[in-house]
């Protein structure tokens, strides 16, 4: 079945007894193609920490730039994963399908123990397509809360969405100062209608508290005759692209990853 496997060619086995699962596997491996793995298997991590997966039903996916994770039937992250650059390896042991991915930069051991398998995917898969990653206000304001320093250093949230006569407040904290700060973002170019907007809700305060209110508009933009109307009004504009919010929330999904090994 190996001998036979060509680069773009497809092979899917349906119940293939573990010999037949083995040399294809093997074989897929060898010409670094993606592959799809479903059976009942034991999961075992040695690394930065140790953990055992008892055995279960699974969906497995070995990628051709040598990264790995495997699938409960439920959730969307994996329950155990290797990132790309982990060497693989196969053997057949006591009626069991081993595959071992194995980081030796990082010393960490992932080996998957099939007792039986279901299905077999092999494939040769090409994608060059430029990933464009954006953000709506919604990531923008998340991505704010998680790294405040986006806003400015020493910042400090206190609520997000709070409610006022005229709305909802993106965010209200305090800056390094500890001044009272309210922000309003937006996706797109700052206008005017933006910036009324943050005035009606720095008048929802206490009259008495004014003084000690900084406004921020957060975008990637300012239009071209809003900067008079923010300076008159005393507010602040702090440019902020929707594309780096997206890859500061892309890095926090990566960290979350990172717990399943722990």
């Amino acid at each position: 079945m190996g001998s036979c496997l060509d680069k773009r060619d497809k092979i899917v086995l349906s119940n293939p007894s573990l010999d037949e699962a083995y040399i294809a596997i093997k074989s897929g491996i060898s010409k670094r193609l993606n592959l799809v793995i479903i059976g009942k298997c034991v999961v075992d991590y040695e690394g930065r920490a140790s953990s055992k997966l008892e055995a279960g039903e699974r969906i497995v996916l070995l990628k051709s730039d040598g990264s790995i994770q495997i699938h409960r039937p439920k959730e969307s992250m994996p329950v155990n994963w290797q990132p790309p650059g982990a060497l693989f390896k196969t053997k057949l042991e006591k009626d069991r399908l081993h595959i071992r991915a194995y980081r030796k930069t990082k010393r960490e051991v992932l080996e998957v123990e099939f007792i039986y398998i279901l299905v077999v995917i092999l494939i040769d898969l090409t994608d060059d397509a430029e990933f464009n990653l954006y953000a709506s206000e919604e990531d923008m304001k998340r991505a704010i809360l998680y790294e405040p320093s986006l806003l400015e250093e020493g910042f400090k949230p206190l609520t997000s969405e709070k409610k006022v006569k005229s709305g909802f407040i993106d965010i209200v904290g305090f800056d390094k100062n500890n001044v009272l700060t309210v922000a309003e973002i937006k996706k797109d170019m700052v206008n005017r209608d933006a910036i009324l907007q943050l005035k009606r809700y720095i008048d929802s305060f206490n009259l008495a508290e004014k003084g000690k209110i900084r406004g921020i508009l957060i975008a990637p933009r300012l239009g071209k005759d809003s900067q008079r109307l923010l300076s008159t009004l005393g507010f602040e504009f702090k440019r902020l692209s929707p594309q780096i919010c997206a890859e500061i929330l892309k890095k926090k999904r990566r960290k979350l990853m990172t717990e399943f090994l722990i």
